[in-house]
C-alpha cells in the first residue's frame, strides 16, 4: 500500500497543492510566532546579563508592593553610598539613579520611542561598573552637560557639541551634548532613549535630590564574595538589602519573559485560528478527492485490500501532505518572523534588535502541529472511504459514503450546544481556554449543521443571477444547490474567518462607544492636556496652563499602584478645588465632598464585588507610608475613564510626593482661551491640549489602530478560507471535465464557462460570510455582555462595516475563482468529453 499512497500522492499533487499551502501559511505564522518571542528573550537576556556582569552585588530598598523587577521599592539615601564604599572587600561602589527624561528633536517635536522608555540615567565614570561605553566625546561634568545613546544620535543626527533640548519633570532645559554612548555593544537600550547626566544632574532631573535608586558594587580581587556580601548586608539600615548582581538579571530577565509570554500566546492564537481554519480547507480537499476515487478504492478492496489497509493509505497521504507543508512551513518561519516585526512596527510597536533565534522546541512544535491538524481532519474522509463497497468499482457515479442528514443534525445541535456552554462559563469566569474550546465546537458545530441551509440559502442567493449572466448564472446557482454538503464544507472556513472578524467588529464598535461614553459621563471640562507617547507632564505645566487668561478651573488628575485588601490595583486622584466644574461624579451614595476630607471614593462595581458601603473602614498599603486605613466616603457609577478607586490629590500627595499628573483638566470661557493654553504649553513639546471632542476621537483612534492589528493578524485565517474556495473549484473542474466539455460542444462560450464557475464562487462566498456574520455579531455581543463590569458599558452593532465585508466577501470569491474559471474555460472540448 504504500506505492499506491506515493502514487496516489503524485496523481493528485496539484489537487493536494492548496491544501499544502492552507498548511504551510498556519505553520510558517507559529514558527514566525516562536522565531520571534525567542529571538526578542534572547535578546533581552544577553543585555540583562551585560549590565550586570561586571557587577556583583547591588544594594537597594525592599520590595515593598510586588515582587522581583516589578516590585515598587523605596529609595535609599545618598549617605549609604560612603557607608557601603567603606565595607572591607568592596573595590568599588557606585549609586544609580533612573527616571524621565525626553530628547527633542531637531524639528521641534518630542523624541518618541514607540513604548519603549526615555530614560534619564546617572553616567557612572567607573567603566568597571558602568554599562555605558563611550564612543564619541567625553562624560558629562557640568550640570549643563548631558551624554546621548548612540540610537538616538544617529537616527536625528545629533553629535558631540552641538544643544538638545530635553523635557523632564521639572521645566524644559537644554543641554551640551558631551559624548555618544552605546549600551553595552547595542546603540541603545533595546529602543530606549537614554540621556546620562552627572549624578547630582540626573537627581535634581528626576526629582530625586539626596536619594539613590540603588548601588551597584564590585568586589576587591581576591575578596571573598560570600564575606563581602554578608559584610555588607551588616551595615545596611532598616529597609534595605543586598542582593547578586545575577539576581537583579534574572529578574529583569523573568519580567521581560513574563510580559513575552502574554504577546506570545496572542500571536499563537491567531496562528491556531489559520490552522483551525486550515483544517476545514483540508477536510473539505479529502472529501472531495476521495469522492473523486470511489471507483479506485473500491478496486483496491477487489484485489485485496483491507479496510485497515485504504484507512492507513489515506492518512498516509494526509500525513506526507502536513509533514511536507510543515517544513516548507519552518523555512518560511524566519521571513514570518521579520515581517511579524514590521506588522508590528506598522502599528506603534517597536521591538528591540537581536540576532534570530530558531529552537528545537520551533521545530518539533511546528512539525506536530502541521501534521496533526492534517491527519486529525483527513480522520473524517479516510472513514468514509472504508465505507466504499467493492461493487462501486462497477458504477461510474462518484461519490462517497456519508452520514445521513439526521446523524449530522443530531451531532451538529449536540457540539455546538456544548460550544455555547463552554463559551458561556468562558465568557462568565473569564477562561480564555474555555473561550476557545467552546468557540471552536461551536463552529463545527454549526458547519456541520450548515448544509441544511446551503440548498435554500444558495437558491436565494444565486436567483438573480439567471437575469444577470443567462444560462451561465443558471447553472453555477445550479452548481452550488447541487452538493449542499460541498457548499457548507467550503464555506465553512471563510465562515470562521468572517465570525472572528466580525465579532472584533462588535467588540471594537462597542469599546469606542464606551470610551466616548465614559468621557462625556466622567469629564465636563472644555480641554484636556496629557503626554504624547511614552512622555510626561511636567510638575510646572499646571502653573503654566491655569496662568492663561481665561483659564477658570484647573484640575490635575494623578495615577499610581497601591496594595488595597491585599491587591495591587490603580489608584486615581483628582484636585479637589475646582472638582464641579471639571469632572462629573455619578454619585449613588455618599458625596464627593467626602474627598476634601481625606476619604475614598469607590465605584459601583468593586463596591458591590467587595460589600463595601459608605462609612466602611479599608486597609490599604502604598509604598512610601506603608499601610493605612482610609474609610469609604461615597460611592459613584462605574466608569473606565476615573477607574474604580479615587481620593482627593492632596491625600495622594502625601503618598506619592513629588508625584507628576497624569493629566490635567481645564475649564475655559471660550474657543480663544484654548489657542492661548496651547501657545502657553508649547515650549512643553510633549504635551498635547485637546478639547473634549478631540479626545473623544482620539479614544476612538487608539481603539481603532488596535482593531487593525487584529484585523490584520486575522487576515490570514481568511486567506487560507479563500485557498479553499479556490482548491473547491479546482476540484470541481476535475470533477466535471466531461460536464465542461459536453457544455462547450453544445455552444456554450470559455466566457460563459468563466461565469459559471465565477458564480459559483461568488454564492459559496456570500454564503459563508452571511452564516460567519451571523454567528460573529452574536459572539461580540456576548464578549461586550461578559466586559460590562470591565467598562464596556455600551453595545454598539457596526452595521456598515458587516455590510462592507459581506461585499468584499463576494469580490474576495470573484478574485479566487479567476484561475479555476480560467482553467475551465481552456480546457479541450474533445480531450474533456473524453474523461470519465
Amino acid at each position: 500500500m504504500r506505492k499506491v499512497t506515493i502514487k496516489g500522492l503524485l496523481a493528485h499533487k496539484l489537487r493536494l497543492a492548496l491544501t499544502a499551502l492552507a498548511i504551510v501559511l498556519g505553520v510558517t505564522f507559529i514558527s514566525g510566532t516562536f522565531v520571534l518571542t525567542d529571538t526578542l528573550q534572547n535578546t533581552f537576556t544577553v543585555l540583562f546579563g551585560n549590565i550586570y556582569a561586571k557587577v556583583d552585588f547591588q544594594v537597594r530598598g525592599v520590595a515593598q508592593l510586588g515582587t522581583g523587577a516589578n516590585a515598587t521599592r523605596n529609595q535609599l539615601p545618598e549617605s549609604l553610598l560612603a557607608t557601603v564604599r567603606g565595607v572591607p572587600g568592596v573595590r568599588a561602589a557606585e549609586g544609580q539613579i533612573t527616571g524621565y527624561a525626553q530628547f527633542v528633536a531637531p524639528d521641534g517635536k518630542a523624541i518618541s520611542t514607540g513604548g519603549a522608555p526615555t530614560l534619564a540615567v546617572a553616567f557612572d565614570p567607573d567603566q568597571q561598573i558602568s554599562p555605558l561605553h563611550l564612543i564619541a566625546g567625553g562624560p558629562p561634568v557640568t550640570p549643563d552637560d548631558v551624554v546621548m545613546d548612540a540610537g538616538t544620535a544617529q537616527k536625528y543626527d545629533f553629535t558631540v557639541g552641538r544643544t538638545v533640548r530635553i523635557l523632564s519633570a521639572g521645566p524644559p532645559r537644554t543641554f551640551t551634548i558631551t559624548g555618544i554612548t552605546e549600551f553595552g555593544t547595542a546603540n541603545n537600550l533595546a529602543g530606549a532613549t537614554l540621556a546620562a547626566f552627572t549624578l547630582p544632574t540626573a537627581q535634581a532631573i528626576t526629582q530625586s535630590v539626596g536619594k539613590l535608586d540603588a548601588i551597584n558594587v564590585v568586589t576587591a580581587p581576591g575578596a571573598s564574595k560570600a564575606a563581602v556580601q554578608q559584610a555588607i548586608a551588616r551595615a545596611l539600615p532598616p529597609g534595605a538589602e543586598v542582593v547578586t548582581g545575577q539576581t537583579v538579571a534574572n529578574e529583569n530577565t523573568s519580567s521581560i519573559n513574563q510580559s513575552l509570554s502574554f504577546f506570545s500566546t496572542a500571536l499563537l492564537v491567531f496562528a491556531f485560528i489559520s490552522l483551525f481554519v486550515g483544517a476545514f480547507t483540508i477536510y473539505n480537499t479529502f472529501s472531495i478527492i476521495v469522492g473523486q476515487r470511489t471507483r479506485e478504492l473500491a478496486l483496491l478492496r477487489i484485489v485485496g485490500a483491507s479496510r485497515r489497509q485504504v484507512f492507513g493509505s489515506v492518512l498516509a497521504e494526509a500525513a506526507i501532505t502536513g509533514l511536507v507543508s510543515s517544513v516548507i512551513g519552518l523555512g518560511l518561519g524566519v521571513l514570518a518572523a521579520l515581517g511579524l516585526q514590521a506588522l508590528l512596527r506598522g502599528f506603534g510597536v517597536t521591538l528591540p534588535p537581536g540576532s534570530l533565534v530558531f529552537e528545537p522546541r520551533t521545530v518539533l512544535v511546528g512539525l506536530a502541529v502541521g501534521v496533526g491538524v492534517t491527519v486529525l481532519s483527513a480522520i473524517g474522509p479516510a472513514r468514509g472511504a472504508v465505507r466504499i463497497p467493492p461493487v462501486a468499482a462497477l458504477d461510474d457515479r462518484q461519490s462517497a459514503a456519508s452520514a445521513s442528514l439526521r446523524r449530522r443534525f443530531i451531532w451538529g445541535t449536540a457540539v455546538a450546544l456544548i460550544g455555547a456552554v463552554l463559551l458561556g462559563l468562558g465568557l462568565a469566569k473569564p477562561a480564555i481556554q474555555l473561550v476557545g474550546i467552546g468557540a471552536a465546537a461551536l463552529f463545527i458545530g454549526v458547519a456541520t449543521l450548515s448544509p441544511a441551509l446551503a440548498r435554500p440559502l444558495s437558491s436565494v442567493l444565486g436567483r438573480p443571477l439567471p437575469r444577470l449572466l443567462g444560462v451561465a448564472g443558471k447553472l453555477g446557482r445550479e452548481n452550488s444547490m447541487r452538493s449542499p454538503r460541498r457548499t457548507a464544507q467550503t464555506a465553512a472556513a471563510l465562515m470562521v474567518g468572517l465570525a472572528l472578524v466580525s465579532a472584533m467588529a462588535v467588540f471594537g464598535a462597542s469599546l469606542s462607544k464606551s470610551a466616548t461614553s465614559s468621557a462625556n459621563q466622567a469629564i465636563s471640562a472644555d480641554l484636556i492636556v496629557t503626554a504624547t507617547g511614552s512622555g510626561e507632564l511636567s510638575n510646572s505645566a499646571a502653573a503654566t496652563a491655569s496662568a492663561v487668561p481665561g483659564v477658570t478651573a484647573t484640575s490635575a488628575v494623578y495615577q499610581g499602584r497601591f496594595e488595597f485588601q491585599n491587591s495591587l490595583t490603580s489608584l486615581t486622584a483628582v484636585s479637589t478645588n475646582h472638582l464641579a466644574d471639571t469632572v462629573i461624579l455619578r454619585m449613588t451614595a455618599g458625596t464627593p465632598a467626602a474627598l476634601a476630607a481625606g476619604e475614598m471614593l469607590i465605584d459601583s462595581t468593586t463596591a458591590t464585588s467587595k460589600h463595601l458601603s459608605v462609612g466602611d473602614p479599608v486597609h490599604a498599603r502604598f509604598t512610601k507610608t506603608g499601610p493605612a486605613v482610609l474609610r469609604i466616603g461615597g460611592i459613584y457609577q462605574a466608569n473606565a475613564l476615573i477607574g474604580s478607586y479615587l481620593v482627593s490629590a492632596g491625600f495622594f500627595l502625601a503618598h506619592f510626593p513629588l508625584q507628576p499628573p497624569g493629566a490635567l483638566l481645564l475649564r475655559t470661557t471660550g474657543s480663544a482661551v484654548n489657542s492661548a493654553v496651547t501657545t502657553a504649553l508649547a515650549p512643553y513639546q510633549n504635551l498635547q491640549v485637546q478639547t473634549r471632542a478631540q479626545f473623544e476621537q482620539a479614544q476612538v483612534s487608539s481603539v481603532n489602530q488596535l482593531l487593525g492589528l487584529v484585523y490584520a493578524l486575522l487576515g490570514l485565517a481568511v486567506i487560507i478560507a479563500l485557498i479553499g474556495i479556490v482548491n473547491t473549484l479546482m476540484l470541481s473542474v476535475f470533477e466535471r471535465t466531461r460536464e465542461i466539455g459536453l457544455l462547450r460542444a453544445v455552444g456554450m462560450r470559455r466566457r460563459q464557462v468563466r461565469a459559471m464557475i465565477r458564480s459559483e464562487a461568488v454564492i459559496l462566498a456570500i454564503f459563508g460570510a452571511i452564516v460567519g456574520i451571523v454567528i460573529g455579531t452574536v459572539l461580540g455581543l456576548a464578549l461586550v455582555a461578559s466586559l460590562r463590569q470591565q467598562g464596556i458599558t455600551e453595545t454598539s452593532v457596526p452595521v456598515t462595516s458587516l455590510l462592507i465585508f459581506l461585499l468584499l466577501s463576494a469580490l474576495l470569491g470573484l478574485v479566487a475563482a479567476s484561475w479555476p474559471a480560467r482553467r475551465a474555460a481552456r480546457l479541450d472540448v474533445l480531450a474533456a468529453i473524453a474523461a470519465e
